[in-house]
């Protein structure tokens, strides 16, 4: 760590006592690791890794950066990072490592809200909460070191559709630092007292992310990429931890043997988590299985969980299906977390149920004619906003070591990602190359985007180089 007197400029002192002694690093080893990631960006090397502990300290940074038009990356959640999206996409920047603000500020089981601090994990939030009764809604199998609010930021599918009433959701409430370096907070949090204690205190529990007045703030800092501002807490909806469940699983030959099942199971709200996976992306000897959680709570458990089985039951025996219960290695999938796996690139994007084997067919039949093996591509199906939309992911796994087949995997993923697109595949997450493609078609969107950009963040500071700015 350098200290404030062997740093270049009165700048950069500046800076360091911001942070403190310990918060702010020119480690050659660090810089490289957030010069690159495992996506196609290309290789930028950071200036310093900045690490603040608490919001304070990110309200200085924002107005220091501002003042001195430094570029800053902000980061919470660690590696490895997949998508170029904590890559800097210009010299000189500095990314802000928000993984030390690790604070879970309240759980209100009253209310069912957790209020965390953007350091905090999954691994390190979900058994808080199932120690006060209470789970969130997670995505499928997300890293020990994930941040739930970089998490949740970025729209990532969650697992249970029922409960999934807005794409963000379960997200409600933030504090956050824009680039003006203004602190404010979202939704009802801004309609009172500027302190989460004083709005405790009055009755306010961070749940209502609509405010202040007829806004809706919240919804500029989801799918931005840090290009707005910093969150520095965010309020979660959470749910009962279930009293009982099981884990059930209909398989089919083809996908579209499933669709009528998954439509009727969405539309009915039968189940909790329910999520579509192929063999090369499940494993198994069948090529596509439904996943899916029953539970019963406080009220009549077991009683709710059994109606639910029956009523799955007879509905897969309607689509001549089969409703099993899944085995244990089948029930991690719930629950567990990442592990290592091969490197890949993932294409993502959303659709409606019905055109999702025609996108699925699209993409196997392009890496047929690539020369890559179809059998080889993961495809994940998640069913979103209670069934309104699809979350649809493919994963191009590759060999680094062999040179042809990370060269095959990348080409199959940028040429596929601009087919699917020019399909009408709707990417609202448009990482690295997808933003391009995704608004050169939108110029009325991209000139909105770029008025709010201005009013958010008028110096540019906020990962700059991102999305159409």
């Amino acid at each position: 760590m350098p200290t404030i007197q062997n740093l270049a400029t009165d700048q950069d002192k500046e800076l360091a006592a911001i942070l403190g002694d310990d918060g702010l690093s020119t480690d050659s080893a660090l810089l490289e690791e957030y010069a690159r990631d495992l996506s196609t960006a290309p290789r930028i090397l950071p200036r310093y890794v900045a690490r603040p502990g608490k919001a304070a300290q990110v309200q200085r940074l924002v107005a220091w950066a501002k003042e001195t038009a430094t570029p800053l990356v902000p980061v919470s959640s660690g590696g490895p990072h997949r998508y170029g999206d904590t890559v800097p996409s210009v010299a000189e920047a500095v990314i802000v490592d928000l993984s030390r603000m690790k604070g879970i500020l309240r759980i209100d089981r009253r209310n069912r809200i957790a209020v965390v601090e953007p350091g905090v994990t999954y691994a390190e939030l979900e058994p808080a909460l199932a120690a006060d009764g209470l789970r969130m809604s997670r995505p499928l199998l997300p890293r020990r070191n994930k941040s739930v609010v970089a998490s949740l930021l970025e729209r990532q599918p969650t697992t249970i559709p029922r409960l999934n009433y807005s794409l963000p959701e379960p997200l409600r409430v933030c504090g956050v630092v824009w680039g003006t370096g203004d602190l404010a907070f979202t939704g009802e949090g801004g309609t009172a007292a500027a302190s989460l204690e004083a709005q405790w205190e009055a009755g306010l529990a961070q749940v209502n992310p609509q405010g202040p007045l007829a806004t809706d703030l919240m919804r500029l800092l989801t799918g931005a990429q840090g290009t707005m501002g910093m969150v520095v807490w965010a309020s979660i909806k959470c749910q009962l931890l279930p009293a009982v469940q099981k884990r059930l699983v209909v398989s089919a030959p083809a996908l579209g043997d499933l669709i009528e099942f998954c439509r009727q199971a969405e539309r009915l709200k039968l189940g909790d988590e329910l999520m579509m996976l192929n063999r090369a992306r499940l494993g198994g000897a069948v090529e596509w299985s439904v996943l899916i959680g029953a539970a019963g709570t406080a009220l009549f458990p077991r009683e709710k969980l059994e109606l639910q089985e029956k009523e799955l039951g007879a509905l897969a025996s309607q689509c001549g299906l089969a409703l099993e219960e899944a085995g244990a290695e089948l029930g991690s999938w719930f629950d567990g977390y990442a592990e290592d796996a091969e490197p890949s690139h993932d294409i993502f994007f959303l659709c409606t149920l019905d055109a999702a084997p025609g996108y699925v067919e699209s993409v196997l039949a392009m890496a047929g004619k690539a020369g890559y093996a179809p059998e080889r591509i993961g495809v994940y199906i998640q069913p979103q906003h209670q069934g309104v939309s699809q979350h649809v992911e493919f994963r191009i796994p590759y060999n680094p070591a062999e040179r042809k087949d990370a060269a095959l995997a990348e080409r199959l993923f940028l040429e596929a990602s601009e087919a699917l697109i020019s399909q009408g595949a709707y990417f609202s997450r448009p990482y690295g190359p997808w933003a391009d493609w995704v608004y050169s078609r939108d110029a009325t969107a991209s000139r909105v985007l770029r008025t709010v950009k201005r009013i958010a963040d008028p110096c540019n500071i906020m990962n700059p180089g991102k999305l159409c700015f």
